[in-house]
């Protein structure tokens, strides 16, 4: 399955954008983000009533991107915040993974959810697969 999504943060920049009606504003300096970072327009997710998070991997992509990708897993996190994996069409390696499950703090308790897993969730809000 195939989604397209907005970068908001850049793999390796400390700039964090937010992307609200249509217009990218910057809203930290961070620790550098260790993969482009975004969300998927339009698709909520209701653990916290904001668009569904994403992360492409693969080489930095400037803020505002918009860039299709194959599902090719999930984040799991214990408060319902997941992240969509986003990617050419492969798998995920372990060293692009493990980087991504430390950014989040231990009490979230991040984990990599299969291509199916994440299929599921994406069900679960309304998508029609």
């Amino acid at each position: 399955m195939r989604l397209s999504m907005v970068v908001e943060w850049s793999k390796g920049s400390p700039f964090r954008y937010a992307w609200k009606e249509g217009k990218l504003r910057l809203v930290a300096v961070d620790q550098p983000a260790p993969v482009n970072y975004g969300l998927i327009p339009g698709l909520i997710n209701p653990a916290d009533g904001e668009e569904v998070d994403a992360v492409y991997l693969g080489p930095p992509l400037p803020p505002g991107t918009r860039v299709e990708g194959e599902v090719v897993g999930m984040v799991w996190l214990a408060d319902g915040d997941h992240k969509l994996v986003l990617a050419d069409a492969t798998l995920p390696k372990d060293q692009e993974l493990a980087p991504l499950l430390a950014w989040f703090s231990p009490e979230r308790r991040a984990r990599f959810l299969s291509p199916i897993e994440a299929q599921a969730f994406l069900k679960s809000l309304g998508l029609s697969l």
